[in-house]
């Protein structure tokens, strides 16, 4: 699949943009943060050396929602460098908010769509690692062509890492994480590191967000994926 065959086929979004309210601290932090924290979504791959004015391991958190995840684990690892991909403008505020508060120096933000960020602005076998939390499910039949995890997304998030670097994901959906077993198992680039070969126990850096909370509440089993990029001979 050549580069315009495969843009075509991500014509159909794996999220809504819905209008969110974004509160007015929120809004002076997109204003005033977006300078020191934001990332042009044009471009060639980003050299991250350059970006942070460092050489470091580089995790990707993709749907960062309000980015409580992502701070904590830039708090907790000020040694790793830490990139967020949303659309969402106040989930994007809100991690400005954080960032800016914190005065972190790891933290850059991407709002735009992360295929495309993966695609055009990450390098080849760049990351460390890559984050899915809690992906919207579509739960109906019909709306399965808008999840995330896909065999395109597979093969490319699997081109982005280092060889040994990891996918984490978790999701409180049943269906989508048997979805996601499936589609990444069928990967000769990617292994699944779970002793059963199914789910991994909840990573002691995750941190509980909100949509696992709900996800409690409603009496649904979070399931933790991760998997390893190796060469698809191995």
């Amino acid at each position: 699949m050549n580069e315009r065959e495969a843009r075509g086929r991500r014509a159909i979004r794996s999220y809504v943009l819905r209008a969110g309210r974004l509160t007015a601290a929120q809004a002076r932090a997109l204003e005033e943060s977006w300078p020191r924290y934001g990332l042009d979504a044009e471009g060639p791959p980003l050299d991250f050396e350059q970006v942070f004015g460092r050489r470091a391991p580089v995790t990707l958190e993709i749907g960062f929602g309000n980015g409580d995840n992502l701070a904590a684990l830039a708090m907790a690892y000020p040694q790793r460098d830490f990139i967020g991909v949303e659309v969402h403008p106040p989930g994007v505020g809100q991690l400005l908010l954080k960032a800016g508060e914190a005065q972190l120096s790891n933290v850059r933000i991407f709002r735009h769509d992360a295929i495309e960020v993966l695609r055009t602005r990450i390098a080849p076998d760049a990351l460390d690692s890559i984050l899915v939390l809690f992906p919207d499910p579509w739960h109906k039949t019909r709306h399965h062509k808008r999840r995330l995890v896909n065999a395109e997304f597979a093969e490319l998030a699997a081109s982005r890492l280092a060889r040994g670097g990891t996918l984490q994901l978790a999701t409180d959906w049943e269906p989508y994480a048997e979805w996601m077993l499936e589609v990444l198992d069928a990967s000769a680039a990617l292994k699944n590191r779970a002793a059963d070969g199914r789910f991994v126990p909840r990573g002691p850096d995750r941190i509980r967000t909100r949509f696992e909370a709900r996800g409690e509440r409603l009496g649904h089993a979070v399931r933790d994926l991760c998997y390893e990029r190796i060469s698809p001979s191995s």
